[in-house]
């Protein structure tokens, strides 16, 4: 049984990426699924996958079911697609889109097909992850969800431009500030602001 090694590329970023293992009797719901564990994205959006070549342009549809618009030619559905009936050259390309709402797209990519079968691996599995991904819903870095807690509990969207509201970093403007002493109330910050 012939064993497919895909490289699920973030379409915005191409250093992150997962190396997604499924067999080719599996089906593009299988790999679906993969993609967005690998991801870490709920399943919760519509999904399609287009066939490509390699100048990535969108072909036939294989999508995870048949959605209220026009389609160029009738799409296959996820759940009855075997993957390996769709390979049809040994750089097979996909394009997946989830979330038509956001717009997500991660560039598939056959990178190897092995005839030797892991005992140890359930597939699909994620057989490498490398970058950062993207966070479906907010901010995500290093911390993970930690980082969350730590907005919300310093409000870091608040300065998200880079400028304070607290006064002007200008020569001179600490004199004016011991002056008037500390801005507790917005009307005198803005006041103040307005003589520069």
């Amino acid at each position: 049984m012939a064993v497919l090694k895909f490289r699920a590329y973030y379409e915005d970023d191409e250093s992150v990426y997962r190396d997604i293992v499924v067999k080719h009797t599996q089906t593009f719901a299988d790999l679906h699924n993969a993609i967005l564990k690998a991801y870490e994205f709920d399943n919760k959006h519509q999904a399609t996958f287009y066939r490509s070549n390699d100048s990535w342009q969108r072909g036939r549809e294989i999508t995870l079911q048949k959605y209220d618009k026009e389609y160029k030619a009738e799409p296959l559905i996820m759940a009855e697609t075997t993957i390996g009936s769709e390979i049809k050259d040994p750089n097979q390309k996909f394009i997946y889109t989830y979330d038509f709402q956001k717009g997500w797209a991660f560039l598939i990519e056959l990178i190897n097909v092995s005839k030797e079968e892991s005992p140890k691996t359930t597939y699909p599995s994620t057989a490498r992850t490398e970058g950062i991904g993207p966070a479906q819903y907010g901010t995500k870095s290093l911390l993970g969800d930690k980082f969350v807690d730590i907005e919300e509990k310093y409000d870091l969207s608040a300065g998200a431009e880079g400028f304070g509201r607290e006064g002007v970093s200008d020569a001179g403007s600490d004199a004016d500030e011991s002056e008037e002493g500390s801005f507790n109330d917005e009307s005198e910050g803005a006041a103040h602001e307005e003589e520069y």
